[in-house]
């Protein structure tokens, strides 16, 4: 009897053990449905209306980017990686990401008298961010419902450059370039296209190794305002993002 209750404590043990083990899946392996090869990695096309917070610094006075640029956004346009590093059973992928993007914006500079001149000035920024980013694909794996919600959070940094006729410009002879820091969240949606061809979907799967291709549309805060409260240059932005993002 002893021997039996030993067995019984020793094999509760090991499936403890193994659910405890179980609670993060380092990768997604293969042959899980609906999916076939392992996945570990998502990249992100992204596309966005983009106006930059210059304006909303505290200590400025007016409106010297809108006098000078308009109120119209213009379009971002970048890229991200995701490491999705673990899986967490019934919830869905976690991992780092890291995105690179680029935005610019020039305008034709009038002379005193408001006509236009023959030169141009213009704005180049390069948005960047490392973040965290939970992938809640339980629905879409596990009961075949096309939708993924995720959050990111992180860091963000931009490098900017002012340009005018003369290449970078200068003001009261500070270089027009530099970096401004601070953070990043977003919240979004993603839609599996695979949901309208199966067939499809799990052929490419096994001839490129691209899991899930998706469509996505997300709400982002990229606030580089210094991330210790400082007079950085407010090249971040509030504005929603839309895109395609492919898992392999």
């Amino acid at each position: 009897m002893k021997r039996v209750l030993a067995a019984a404590s020793g094999l509760v043990a090991l499936v403890a053990l193994e659910q405890r083990a179980e609670a993060f899946e380092l990768g997604t392996p293969a042959s899980k449905s609906p999916f076939h090869t392992s996945q570990d990695f998502a990249l992100e096309i992204r596309v966005s209306p983009y106006y930059p917070q210059v304006d909303e610094e505290p200590n400025l006075t007016g409106t010297p980017f809108k006098d000078s640029f308009g109120s119209s956004p213009r379009i971002y346009v970048g890229l991200e990686f995701d490491w999705q590093m673990w899986r967490i059973p019934g919830i869905g992928t976690i991992g780092p990401a890291f995105s690179l993007g680029t935005i610019s914006m020039s305008r034709t500079a009038t002379t005193v008298t408001g006509r236009a001149s023959g030169d141009e000035y213009g704005l180049t920024i390069y948005p960047m961010y490392l973040a965290g980013v939970l992938r809640i694909d339980t629905l879409w794996r596990n009961f075949g419902f096309p939708i993924i919600p995720y959050a990111k959070g992180g860091v963000g940094l931009a490098l900017w450059n002012a340009k005018d006729a003369t290449g970078t410009a200068r003001a009261g002879g500070v270089k027009g370039s530099g970096a401004s820091t601070g953070t990043h969240a977003a919240l979004g949606v993603a839609l599996p296209l695979d949901f309208f061809d199966r067939g499809a979907a799990r052929s490419m799967d096994a001839t490129t190794g691209i899991n899930t291709t998706m469509i996505f549309a997300e709400y982002y805060w990229l606030s580089l305002n210094g991330l210790s409260g400082g007079d950085a240059f407010r090249v971040g932005t509030r504005t929603w993002a839309a895109g395609m993002a492919f898992e392999f």
